[in-house]
């Protein structure tokens, strides 16, 4: 058993671009002792971690799990009390939809110090690098984000909730039920409502398809889109910011 105190910190590794991670998260990976990453995260930030730190993956990548949930929360418990400082570093922010907060319950009952690191969420962060603003002022005035899939594998009531507003509506985990969430647009008679999925948004290979729910999954299967991907629903889809590339002006510096 280690000497150092068992502890946790859950951080959040932003949306993909390696650049958008803040200082603070790179601070906690640089004291890891271990560290346990998900499939979503840059691989690139792991290059902050000590040489002496134990990296493991424990994402999951077309469905296969490299350990389930009860099992990465055993082994968080295990390595801390053996080696200390354990990060748990997932993608976008750990408290949306990343179930950071689960772990942190569980651990905690085993004595370990716990914090949490937030993270650039891919909700809002994907759309922003689209140019696509989730309020604007006479478009929309609030934006929900939803994820497509329960635990059961079902598509959310909450999907059905967001279509009979008028807000941007912000979907995660959708690919799979892409086809349900456009039956549900239907019966709110909303085929005309613009739609982006932003696959891989941030990073270099980003895929980005636009239409409306009509024709969505027919720009699915021209542009190739697939998960993981962000899908974007709301009148704000048409009002894209037009932007220069970030990227592009810092090399130029």
């Amino acid at each position: 058993m280690s000497l150092k105190t068992p502890k946790l910190t859950v951080v959040g590794g932003g949306p993909g671009d390696e650049e958008l991670i803040t200082l603070k998260a790179i601070k906690a990976i640089e004291s890891a002792d271990v560290i346990l990453y998900d499939a979503l995260i840059n691989e690139s930030l792991l290059k902050y971690a000590s040489e002496d730190a134990e990296l493991i993956f424990v994402g999951k990548r077309k469905g296969c799990y490299a350990f389930q949930q009860e099992q990465i929360n055993e082994l968080i418990v295990t390595k801390a009390k053996e080696k200390g400082h354990v990060v748990r570093l997932k993608g976008g922010d750990p408290f949306v939809f990343g179930r950071g907060a689960e772990e942190i319950d569980y651990v905690r009952g085993f004595g370990l110090e716990t914090y949490v690191v937030p993270g650039i969420s891919s909700a809002l962060a994907v759309p922003a690098y689209q140019g696509i603003p989730l309020t604007k002022r006479g478009i929309s005035e609030s934006f929900w984000v939803v994820t497509a899939t329960t635990k059961d594998h079902a598509l959310s009531a909450d999907v059905e909730l967001a279509a009979k507003s008028t807000a941007t509506i912000v979907i995660l985990m959708g690919m799979h039920k892409l086809a349900d969430i456009v039956k549900v647009f239907y019966a709110e008679n909303k085929r005309n409502v613009p739609v982006a999925i932003i696959q891989n948004g941030t990073r270099n290979n980003e895929n980005v398809g636009i239409g409306t729910i009509r024709n969505i999954q027919q720009v699915v299967k021209e542009k190739e889109l697939a998960s993981p991907a962000i899908i974007v629903i709301g009148e704000v889809v048409k009002h894209r910011a037009i932007l220069d590339s970030i990227k592009q002006e810092v090399e130029k510096e």
